[in-house]
């Protein structure tokens, strides 16, 4: 039996998460190995790359979360055998991903730095972006974006969405998903409910 070994940061959400509910929903014991910020500083240049999340499969080190998320998607049926529609999943992985590379720009930035960084980036990339998910999905039918059915691109979707809305990003609107995509809200609440996401968060708790 392969042991696995998943390596992240100490919170709920972000690049990681899609990969712990994923190998959750597929039966998959795995070590949740969380890091603090402090952690990933002093321990990031012992991995691929300089970052996570990281997983280890019997002491074989894979990074990337988008390969990450495809490979135990599959382990769980939670990623499409259809080439189409396998693509479609891929299309939102992979946008997903430079949603996180424009916010994570503006990690480093501080007062009206930050700000005038963050409102740009909320009337414009993050603006594009919400319009085209909310294309997407109305292309995959309303209820997910590929497949017809729950697949890993939902569980990387319904992470962003939840940091969008939390509030924790200073400067970035937290309705802004309702006003710009709001048919992304109702989603966000019917991915909140799907069986395999409930059984992770309350095996969390």
């Amino acid at each position: 039996m392969t042991n696995y070994k998943l390596t992240y940061f100490d919170f709920n959400g972000g690049r990681g998460e899609p990969i712990r509910i994923a190998l959750h929903a597929a039966g998959i014991p795995f070590e949740d190995v969380r890091w603090s910020f402090a952690d990933f500083g002093e321990k990031r240049g012992g991995l691929r790359f300089t970052a996570v999340p990281a997983l280890e499969m019997d002491g074989e080190h894979v990074t990337q979360s988008n390969a990450l998320s495809r490979y135990v998607g599959r382990l769980a049926g939670l990623y499409p055998e259809d080439p189409l529609q396998a693509l479609y999943c891929d299309e939102v992985l992979d946008a997903l991903e430079d949603v996180n590379h424009y916010v994570v720009q503006t990690f480093a930035l501080q007062g009206d730095a930050l700000k005038e960084a963050r409102e740009a980036l909320a009337s414009g990339r993050l603006t594009v972006f919400l319009k085209g998910f909310d294309e997407l999905l109305t292309r995959g039918g309303g209820s997910y974006f590929a497949d017809q059915r729950l697949t890993v691109a939902d569980l990387k979707m319904l992470a962003q969405l939840k940091s969008l809305t939390s509030g924790n990003l200073d400067h970035i609107p937290t309705d802004l998903v309702n006003t710009v995509a709001p048919a992304l809200v109702a989603y966000q609440a019917r991915i909140e409910q799907e069986p395999q996401v409930v059984a992770y968060y309350d095996s969390i708790k």
